[in-house]
């Protein structure tokens, strides 16, 4: 890998760090858990802020991930919506002897 960052141009370096895509990467078992501390020490500021606020000001916002190769880039699955039918199967699941 260092090779290759080394062969790269200047203006070619720079423009994988403007740019570079972490999740597109391989990572090392070191890489991964230093973003696992990262994300926990993030993590960590943000409860210890939340719970040492008066709550009368702007909440802070939860720190994301640090992005990891191989995950998509944050965008939530969407959901499929409840319909009439599976409320109806859950129900019937949860309740066989009928209850209303």
């Amino acid at each position: 890998m260092t090779a290759l960052r080394n062969a790269l141009t200047p203006e070619e370096y720079e423009e994988q760090a403007r740019n570079g895509k972490p999740e597109e990467a391989r990572w090392s078992m070191v890489e991964q858990l230093l973003a696992g501390l990262t994300d926990a020490v993030r993590e960590l500021q943000y409860i210890t802020v939340v719970a040492n606020s008066d709550g009368k000001g702007r909440k802070p916002t939860r720190p994301e991930s640090m992005r990891r190769p191989g995950v998509g880039a944050g965008v939530p699955k969407k959901r499929e919506q409840l319909t009439d039918q599976h409320a109806d199967f859950l129900f019937k699941m949860l309740n066989p002897e009928g209850a209303a």
